[in-house]
């Protein structure tokens, strides 16, 4: 074997009209000695966030065994296919969301605020807000050195952050999980147009008539770039040009969903409260092009760190599609009746259905030696369990994905009642290569989440 310095650029690029698309690892990225050593190139980790709003019905979340063997519950079973690579977490709390003496009745915004910082928030319905950093920005500031997007924020409801959206809470505490500094939070894309541009460039004008014809002019980003395309696919491999193929297709398909969804803006929409913007009428496949979107930046490292909003507490969304016509929040004060309890479930399994998709996306896209799943942190949950009580304890969460090789799944652990959820953020983020010494109220750090 002759051993040549010639690989391509990890960050390479293709540009034109204003576009532009950074590659997903190739092999022709990784330089030849590491090939001869047999040797991949080394593990890039990842962290994504789900959040789900408004708890969980816990008696059909909470698998019944421990341990390995455990059988899943009805709300996770859409998650079987990635039963190895899931760890099912339960006895977490969030004491920072619990309202002290003499505050306001906003459980929902409490909530939102504590979720990812392990702060109490300060009550407030103003702009004098203050909670603290949440866990994705602690970890953008590290990972997001090598990258052009530190983090990616995306959701699925509305973006907000003046008003009052909960007694004595700002909308900045429903709103958005993500907080740069304790008085700066970060608003969520909900519009799959912008989270794409965002991602792939667009033109320079923000006029939205410039940018129209722009799209006009040429419709697809990747006939803009078709030129480099062409260049790169004859510098490759076999396996890469494959690898580059499916790639490019998959940006294009999302392109196309985007483009469909415009064309469909001025029908008559259901009437329910959706984020602004052109999106599918379908609140699944609307769901499904942001996750798509996800894969996308996550493959070509435009960022290492995503979260991502399925919903806001206090959502007041329908899924008619479900057979449940009723508005999430007032139906997750359930008052215990069996009806709505599974409806909740129903709405629940949807979710996890979710999940399951971005995680099957994930297990499904190459990456090094692996797929990205395989590299990725993520963690799925709720800032509160019972929703009837607004209760921030014993929380359901899941932690799935490979870590990098740092993270064993396939288990159901049970933590003793009190155990902080900052730990397990603590843990998580030591384990990604971004060292912290306390979040919030964490305690210490988890050692059986890589069994070892």
């Amino acid at each position: 074997m002759i051993i040549t310095k010639k690989a391509l650029p990890r960050r390479t690029v293709l540009r034109g009209l204003g576009a532009t698309i950074a590659l997903p690892l190739l092999d022709g990225m990784v330089p030849a000695y590491a090939a001869l050593r047999n040797t991949a190139a080394r593990p890039t980790p990842r962290l994504g966030i789900v959040y789900v709003p408004m708890g969980a019905v816990m008696d059909n979340w909470t698998p019944t065994t421990e341990g390995t063997g455990f059988a899943l519950s009805p709300i996770l079973q859409p998650l079987a296919p990635m039963r190895d690579q899931l760890l099912v977490l339960t006895g977490l709390d969030n004491q920072p969301a619990v309202a002290l003496p003499g505050e306001p009745a906003g459980g929902h915004g409490r909530i939102g605020a504590a979720f990812l910082t392990g702060v109490h928030a300060k009550p407030t319905e103003g702009v004098d807000f203050r909670a603290g950093v949440s866990i994705d920005q602690i970890a953008g500031a590290e990972l997001g050195r090598e990258t052009q997007l530190a983090s990616l924020e995306v959701g699925l409801e509305t973006t907000e952050l003046a008003g009052a959206c909960d007694v004595g809470y700002s909308c900045a505490y429903v709103n958005t999980l993500c907080w740069r500094s304790p008085t700066t939070p970060l608003p969520m894309e909900n519009n799959p147009r912008a989270v794409f541009e965002r991602l792939f460039g667009d033109s320079d004008s923000t006029d939205p008539a410039v940018r129209a014809a722009r799209r006009h002019r040429n419709r697809s980003l990747l006939d803009s770039v078709q030129a480099g395309v062409n260049d790169q696919r004859r510098a490759l491999g076999g396996r890469d040009r494959a690898r580059l193929t499916e790639y490019l297709e998959a940006i294009r398909d999302v392109e196309r969903r985007i483009q469909t969804a415009e064309a469909q803006r001025d029908r008559e929409l259901p009437t329910f409260e959706r984020p602004a913007g052109s999106i599918p009428e379908s609140f699944e496949e609307y769901a499904k092009i942001m996750i798509d979107l996800q894969v996308l930046a996550f493959e070509s490292d435009m960022t290492r760190v995503i979260t991502f909003m399925i919903g806001k507490e206090l959502s007041s969304r329908t899924f008619p599609e479900l057979g449940v016509p009723d508005q999430h929040h007032p139906l997750s004060h359930h008052q215990n009746n069996p009806e709505k309890l599974e409806k909740l479930t129903r709405v629940q399994v949807f979710h996890a259905g979710l999940l399951a998709y971005y995680l099957e996306r994930l297990r499904s896209t190459p990456d090094g030696d692996g797929s990205l799943l395989d590299q990725m942190t993520l963690i799925y949950g709720s800032g509160m369990s019972n929703s009837n009580l607004h209760i921030p304890l014993g929380l359901p969460i899941l932690v799935a994905g490979g870590g990098a090789g740092t993270l064993k799944g396939g288990r159901h652990i049970r933590y003793p009642d009190g155990t902080p959820l900052a730990n397990l953020y603590q843990t998580l983020l030591n384990k990604l290569g971004v060292p912290v010494e306390r979040i919030g109220d964490s305690t210490g750090t988890f050692r059986e989440l890589s069994d070892v």
